[in-house]
């Protein structure tokens, strides 16, 4: 990775972090970056257990397990219980797995998350491939146009 995309990762990361503190009313010096990092770790782990869920490699009992000892620790960085935030972990293993419920990112639309197609609030994007894509936007045949 070059360094424009680096740099501009990190803001796109240090931006998603003031919106999760700002959505979830996480103390002001919570620092973004290391927030988005350990979401980011959770939701690989995610990630992971719903391809396998996908792929037949593990049961429902398994899945239902590993996927509450996640989201409570997901709850111990987020408190999302106790301020009733509907966060759920996606079984569908074809895009992100830390998701905040559809209803709840459309009731308020200055809520500042990342979204699917299906208004879902992604908690943990991978913003390599966002910055990616944006340099490659701007310095590609679009920028030219």
């Amino acid at each position: 990775m070059n360094k424009e995309t680096r740099t501009l990762m990190y803001k796109l990361i240090e931006n998603h972090g003031e919106n999760i503190k700002t959505m979830f009313n996480l103390p002001s010096d919570t620092e973004p970056v290391s927030l988005c990092k350990k979401l980011f770790r959770l939701e690989n782990k995610a990630h992971r257990l719903s391809t396998q869920w996908c792929n037949g490699d593990i049961h429902t009992q398994t899945w239902e397990h590993e996927t509450d000892n996640i989201l409570r620790k997901l709850d111990i960085i987020l408190d999302y219980t106790g301020q009733e935030i509907p966060v759920f972990v996606n079984s569908d293993a074809r895009g992100y797995a830390l998701k905040v419920g559809d209803e709840y990112m459309r009731e308020d639309r200055s809520r500042k998350l990342s979204q699917d197609w299906g208004s879902y609030g992604i908690i943990a994007p991978d913003y390599k491939r966002e910055a990616e894509n944006q340099l490659q936007h701007k310095n590609g045949f679009a920028a030219k146009l």
